[in-house]
């Protein structure tokens, strides 16, 4: 029946439109599913070779070696050498700072990586080798049924002897009973695919707030170390190649990782060169709103509160990443990148 319906010489029965469209649909999902999970997995696991591993121990039924990933190791080589050159050094000291949040943010990656796993990875895949090879199974049970519907009815038409068009007809009754019976059987399972895309929802919204706390962590971890940063000596801060008058930028706060998380100090990026300029040039003061919070270092400095306003102005021969700020009877050296120039 099969090989006389692909030569064209016998006729097919047709499914009915709305089983079609669920077959297409169920199809169609299982495709993106494959696509979306797979591509996922390169997202959280770039390595090839360690994709590979791990579907080899999946297989085998074991757990893979626990090793470290990229950002632990880059923070432990930066940990070692800072211990090499010297911790009490400049850059012994912060080659370590680095190195202690380039391990925080891999712990923060193995986190995301697991939660993904658990809450986005394994429900895709679960639909993959569960729900959909039952479809298939089912689909392909429908599809014989219907060539032995389609073979009985071949048969009756060439029947011509009333006992064996009675005994065809008899036989198209009974594929047919089994043709409907499974057809019901397969729609049912397709209409189940509806179900399956608001699970899939939900675990989207699953992964989508998985990574959102990675990288709200990592903001935070580089938000921290560039305030250690900061705090050091601006000799150490500055380029050799470049002039001293180069102040170490603050970075921006990225919209949406702050409405994501409000718990995340906002982060000015408005000192800007024009406005420290004019402030050096002129023996004047402006104030200053505090940024976040600094510990002076020696007598010479000013400790700050984030938030406190202060007075400012430049001495002569002062090096060019500082400030003189005065609160009250105080006053001292403040670095200007923890400063916010008003008007």
């Amino acid at each position: 029946q099969f090989t006389e319906e692909k030569l064209g010489q016998a006729e097919k029965t047709e499914l009915d439109a709305h089983l079609e469209n669920l077959l297409s649909k169920a199809e169609c999902t299982k495709l993106w599913t494959e696509k979306i999970m797979k591509q996922t997995e390169v997202l959280l696991q770039p390595n090839p070779n360690a994709r590979i591993e791990e579907f080899v121990y999946e297989k085998l039924d074991r757990k893979a070696p626990s090793r470290m990933n990229n950002p632990e190791l880059l923070g432990q080589y930066m940990i070692d050498a800072g211990n090499e050159f010297g911790p009490g050094t400049a850059y012994g000291n912060a080659l370590i700072k680095c190195g202690e949040t380039q391990k925080r943010i891999g712990t923060a990656d193995r986190e995301l990586i697991q939660t993904s796993a658990i809450n986005f990875l394994t429900p895709l895949k679960n639909f993959i080798e569960g729900d959909y090879k039952t479809i298939t199974k089912e689909r392909k049970l429908l599809q014989n049924k219907r060539l032995d519907l389609d073979a009985a009815k071949t048969r009756l038409k060439k029947a011509k002897v009333a006992e064996a068009r009675a005994a065809s007809e008899q036989e198209v009754r009974i594929t047919q009973s089994e043709f409907d019976r499974q057809a019901e059987i397969t729609r049912l399972l397709l209409e189940g695919i509806s179900s399956t895309h608001a699970h899939h929802l939900r675990c989207l919204n699953d992964f989508v707030e998985a990574q959102m706390t990675y990288y709200a962590q990592c903001y935070q971890y580089m938000l921290d170390l560039q305030k250690q940063l900061g705090s050091f000596p601006s000799t150490f801060l500055s380029n050799n190649n470049q002039s001293s008058s180069t102040p170490v930028q603050s970075i921006s706060t990225p919209s949406v990782l702050a409405s994501a998380s409000a718990s995340l100090p906002s982060v000015s990026n408005s000192i800007v060169t024009s406005g420290i300029s004019e402030l050096k040039s002129s023996s004047g003061s402006r104030k200053a709103r505090v940024l976040y919070d600094y510990d002076a270092a020696n007598s010479s400095e000013l400790s700050l509160l984030a938030d406190e306003v202060i007075t400012v102005y430049s001495i002569p021969g002062m090096d060019s990443d500082w400030l003189m700020g005065e609160r009250g009877n105080q006053k001292g050296k403040v670095p200007i990148t923890y400063l916010e120039l008003l008007n």
